[in-house]
């Protein structure tokens, strides 16, 4: 059978020019990061099955890659169930194997830890475009820190590094998960029905309030839950501060600090007075993961019709690993949504050092070599980019593919140093 030229479903081969892009975005997400104190971290792409599939991955846990036991622990005749086939599993995101990495390290942490974590994950997605089944994650996350001062922190080192790649006019949504619980107690609905309710309303953006009241309808919710719970949706939005109205209807179901955090943080961010993004509190936001306990965020792009990146307050996660909670929050960027779009929009890498290539004929001199490597090596450590090659016959071809990967200009070297 004849080996195949192509990557694996759902997989990717990156070309130089998009890795040239890849590499500039990842070095001004670490340099900017450092800035605000966070350390970069790395844990292994495996993970005990246990851990990935412990129920709060959400839909997630449906698309690990599990790894089959090896050696004398798989035995195929007399497994009975998939526990004794599988022992690991490909991480699906960086927040599990972070959680683990405290864990089993806080003893020689600093407290609050600020983790940086860039890496591949893992998911059997199906396939589309700007989506993959193997991509590159980019988490920000404090451990340690209970006040909203790490969700002031993450928020500002986010969009200080949106801003330094060049994106302008996007909001960061803003919500609590207490609020979204607050809303459907206040509203009437049982509490198992919670999940139910969110996902219908995570739809609101898409089918709007009354594509809500016919889903929540069709769900079997009495009309008068569903009644009042979309009234506080409309008192909102006719409200000058939907905040402040919306604790206001639910004084009494919801803790009033919930209200005052939210508050400070979105004061705090905006006191910055940066003109790059807006924060806006979003009584629909509810991001996916059923880990998280309070503060929830997004970065919605309205111009690109999307959002690149979430995260929020996952305080009850350490306690699965040792038994004792300890305050946690972060941020993801969506680091393959971002390169897409910066090429979509043709962006230049800034400052980038001036490339040269010195196109070499076929039989020149060894003398004339040496002379040629020898200038290459000096223009290098002035810092200019040099690329020696051999020239192809169709000279013209060569020269487009390296126009493709930066390289403007061109030196040319014959065999009879009169040719031209």
């Amino acid at each position: 059978m004849a080996l195949s030229k192509k990557p694996v479903t759902g997989m990717k081969d990156i070309m130089p020019a998009e890795m040239q892009l890849r590499d500039y975005v990842i070095g001004v997400i670490k340099e900017t990061y450092g800035k605000f104190g966070f350390s970069s971290i790395e844990t292994p792409c495996v993970e005990n099955i246990a851990n990935l599939s412990n129920k709060q991955g959400g839909e997630n846990e449906k698309l690990i890659f599990k790894i089959l036991k090896r050696g004398e622990k798989l035995n195929l005749e007399e497994a009975k169930s998939e526990e004794d086939l599988v022992d690991g599993g490909l991480r699906y995101d960086l927040t599990v194997p972070l959680v683990r990495y405290y864990s089993n390290h806080a003893n020689e942490l600093p407290s609050p830890f600020k983790a940086l974590q860039m890496g591949n994950v893992w998911r059997a997605d199906r396939p589309q475009k700007g989506r993959y089944r193997q991509f590159m994650q980019c988490d920000i996350d404090i451990l340690g820190e209970p006040s909203n001062l790490a969700e002031i922190e993450l928020i500002l080192a986010t969009t200080t590094t949106l801003g330094r790649l060049g994106f302008k006019n996007f909001q960061i949504r803003i919500n609590e998960r207490r609020i979204l619980k607050a809303m459907a107690a206040y509203s009437g609905f049982a509490e198992e029905a919670y999940d139910t309710v969110f996902i219908i309303l995570d739809k609101m953006d898409k089918i709007g309030i009354q594509g809500v009241a016919g889903e929540l309808q069709e769900s079997g919710f009495a009309e008068e839950s569903i009644e009042k719970y979309l009234e506080l949706f409309k008192g909102m939005e006719a409200a000058q501060d939907g905040l402040s109205y919306l604790a206001e209807k639910l004084n009494g179901v919801l803790e009033p600090e919930v209200e005052q955090s939210l508050q400070e943080i979105i004061a705090s961010v905006r006191a910055t007075k940066a003109s790059d993004f807006e924060i806006v509190f979003d009584p629909t936001l509810v991001r996916g993961m059923s880990y998280y306990t309070g503060t929830i965020f997004e970065i919605a792009m309205p111009e690109f019709g999307g959002s690149c990146g979430g995260g929020g307050r996952y305080d009850k996660m350490v306690g699965k690993f040792t038994g004792n909670d300890v305050p946690a929050c972060g941020f993801s960027i969506g680091f393959e949504r971002i390169i897409l779009i910066m090429q979509e929009k043709g962006f230049q890498i800034p400052n980038e050092s001036r490339k040269i290539a010195y196109l070499i004929e076929k039989g020149v001199e060894v003398d004339a070599l040496c002379e040629i490597i020898a200038r290459a090596q000096e223009e290098r450590q002035k810092g200019m980019q040099v690329l020696v090659a051999r020239m192809n016959k169709n000279k013209k071809f060569q020269k487009e593919q390296l126009n493709a990967e930066g390289y403007m200009e061109f030196e040319e070297f014959y065999k009879d140093p009169l040719k031209k």
